[in-house]
């Protein structure tokens, strides 16, 4: 069941500040560097608008089903689902999909509609974690069945628009300082409350936790 940031968006927030105060990297700044010709970019699950805030100056739309995120989101903005994108075929010149598409019942279906509204020569970006992501917290974490992970989405996307590029990663992405900031990121990952608590007890600080996962870049002829 695709998760409902409506109902809890903290759970986001909590990572993303967390991610943010202590991360050795930032995917986003990678993503805006692959877009630097795109004119008009369609941020697919765009949150906040962590992509916007790393492509100042540059036209993004963001597009979320949470209005707990999107309301926060910069102009121009539209609640929609990614499997019913608003927008005429040919229109975009880039699509991004960053660590949403597991949140779909359907991730194909919303890889078909980014492809329909990309122009000649579009650009489609999307990424998501390994089923092997942080393993330094994965014994208090609830592991939920994906249907976008980094071992199946190249051939997913692949399914869809032919060719494609895949860059994986294997690094550190965090470091937490602190008890209570394990604590919070555990929760934001999905360990609960119970997981939350042990790991707090049980892990070692400064914690390091490392990211894997993949970045799928598939281009359109022009």
């Amino acid at each position: 069941m695709p998760f409902d940031y409506d109902t809890n968006p903290d759970r986001y927030l909590i990572g993303s500040r967390l991610t943010k105060a202590y991360s050795q990297a930032n995917l986003y700044v990678w993503v805006a560097t692959l877009l630097e010709r795109a004119d008009l970019v369609l941020d697919v699950g765009c949150a906040e608008g962590v992509l916007r805030e790393a492509m100042p100056g540059r036209r993004v739309i963001g597009l979320d089903m949470a209005m707990a995120f999107l309301r926060n989101h910069p102009a121009p903005r539209v609640r929609a689902s990614a499997a019913a994108l608003p927008f005429r075929s040919n229109s975009v010149d880039a699509v991004t999909a960053l660590n949403m598409l597991y949140h779909l019942a359907d991730p194909a279906q919303a890889l078909r509609e980014a492809r329909r509204v990309l122009k000649p020569g579009g650009v489609l970006i999307a990424s998501t974690v390994a089923r092997t992501d942080s393993p330094e917290i994965s014994a208090y974490r609830v592991r939920l069945p994906s249907p976008f992970d980094a071992e199946e989405a190249p051939d997913i996307v692949r399914a869809v628009f032919g060719d494609v590029e895949v860059h994986t990663w294997d690094a550190p992405l965090v470091t937490l300082p602190t008890k209570e900031s394990i604590r919070e990121y555990l929760r934001a990952r999905m360990a609960g409350e119970e997981g939350a608590e042990r790991g707090a007890r049980e892990l070692t600080t400064p914690l390091t936790v490392t990211k894997r996962g993949a970045l799928v870049v598939a281009r359109l002829p022009a």
